[in-house]
């Protein structure tokens, strides 16, 4: 059963400007048709009881307490800074 065509191909082909040839269309064609069909397999299996998931593995984020911690004074901040002005990283205009 074909599940994708040539002709889908070359459309997408030329969505992505690719250029491919006759022979090309015809592999990924078939490739992506056994691509497809192997996919389809997956609606067989029997997913009853299974919860829906965004991860396979039960993990959760770790947070730490939000709590104030000394940073880096101002100067030792800008010490690599290639051009610095008022205490600032100055960077060049992006806005006309």
């Amino acid at each position: 059963m074909e599940r994708i065509t040539k002709e889908q191909v070359k459309h997408v082909a030329h969505l992505a400007r690719l250029s491919v040839t006759e022979k090309e269309v015809e592999t990924f064609t078939e490739q992506l048709d056994a691509i497809i069909g192997f996919a389809e397999q997956l609606n067989e299996l029997d997913t009853d009881n299974v919860e829906p998931t965004t991860h396979v593995l039960d993990i959760h984020n770790v947070l730490r307490e939000d709590e104030q911690r000394p940073s880096l004074e101002r100067e030792e901040a800008l010490k690599n800074a290639p051009d610095q002005e008022d205490g600032q990283v100055k960077v060049p205009s992006v806005l006309e």
